[in-house]
């Protein structure tokens, strides 16, 4: 008999790559996905299920299906995607019922695999060079989606602790890079303007979106207990990011008041959440020792996943071409100029 798996967040970018990845593969015998919304991706075997944001339905679906692996790909990384209110919703108490669900009476399941994030280690100016599995995050979250993340680990380790006979892998990727994937990233790299915060230039990795889903496979088909750092090899300065993807830094006032009225300004068009901010002060780097001793190796490096970004910006800027953005210019200048939130030397 082949594996029967639910895939959570199915209508999310990663559920619907991960759920036709595996459709490709005719050793899994079911595959099922859950989301709440009309999943963007056509499934050719795969069965979507409908439910409410914090997936009250899973207890019932579980033990209906004898699923006997979950790959839990819903939690919000992204703060911009939701409203504040509901990241506690969707990553912790969504979690919660996953992890009721997955460790019920007369449950089959025997696997976890939990896509998670680097955000987890926050970015702070005490942080050391590398964050390794086990090292703790220098100073307490001050994002939600922080938080969030941090309470939805800790549900999932601790129940990782109390049923031994599950398998429960957490993957912490690094900053995703994709031409199909629209973060606040990649949102301000494929601007003509990218924000950069002034006296700031933090070495950063990535992993592109490929190695992502290469990478949850991995776990799928491997029995991995325990936590994953997974990002492409190497460190890359975010000027060198920016002149790669052929935009040009626009020198941003790192003092919080610049910052938390920059984005609403119409000419700016950039994206700045805290958790983006902080990692455009201080970087961060991950130690990925540990899941490629497992085997894995990541398609891309931090630099290669850049380029291949790029690449496609390109091509997509060579077939909707810019408008004439003379204007734009001058009115970004005249703000610098003029504007009081502007500290002028």
């Amino acid at each position: 008999m082949g594996k029967r798996v639910l895939v959570t967040g199915a209508d999310s970018f990663w559920g619907g790559r991960v759920i036709s990845a595996l459709e490709e593969d005719p050793t899994f015998e079911v595959l099922l996905g859950l989301g709440d919304t009309r999943p963007s991706v056509k499934f050719e075997r795969a069965e979507f299920v409908h439910a409410d944001s914090t997936y009250s339905i899973l207890n019932r679906l579980v033990r209906a299906t004898e699923v006997d692996t979950i790959v839990h790909t819903f939690l919000v990384v992204d703060s911009t995607l939701v409203a504040p209110r509901a990241l506690t919703e969707i990553n912790v108490i969504g979690t919660m019922n996953m992890l009721a669900a997955a460790g019920a009476p007369g449950s089959k399941v025997k696997h976890l695999i939990v896509k998670s994030s680097a955000l987890v280690y926050g970015a702070t100016e005490r942080d050391p060079n590398t964050f390794k599995e086990q090292t703790p995050r220098m100073k307490s979250p001050h994002t939600r989606v922080e938080r969030s993340l941090i309470e939805a680990e800790q549900l999932i380790r601790e129940f990782a602790d109390d049923h031994p006979e599950i398998t429960v892998t957490i993957l912490r990727f690094c900053n995703v890079l994709g031409t199909d994937l629209t973060t606040p990233l990649s949102r301000n790299l494929s601007q003509r303007l990218c924000p950069s915060l002034m006296g700031f230039n933090p070495l950063l990795q990535f992993i592109a979106e490929e190695d992502v889903v290469s990478a949850l496979l991995h776990a799928i088909h491997n029995r991995l207990p325990g936590v994953y750092n997974v990002a492409g090899k190497g460190r890359i300065p975010w000027s060198e990011v920016m002149e790669i993807c052929g935009t040009r830094p626009l020198p941003v006032p790192s003092f919080k008041p610049f910052l938390t009225i920059a984005p609403k300004i119409p000419f700016l068009h950039f994206d700045m959440p805290d958790e983006l901010e902080d990692l455009l002060r201080y970087g961060r780097g991950i130690a990925t020792r540990k899941f490629i001793g497992t085997g894995f190796h990541c398609r891309f490096t931090s630099a290669g996943a850049v380029e291949h970004f790029a690449t496609g910006l390109r091509l997509s800027r060579a077939m909707h071409p810019p408008r004439d953005d003379s204007e734009y210019d001058h009115s970004v200048e005249q703000f610098f100029r003029h504007s009081p939130a502007v500290r002028q030397n």
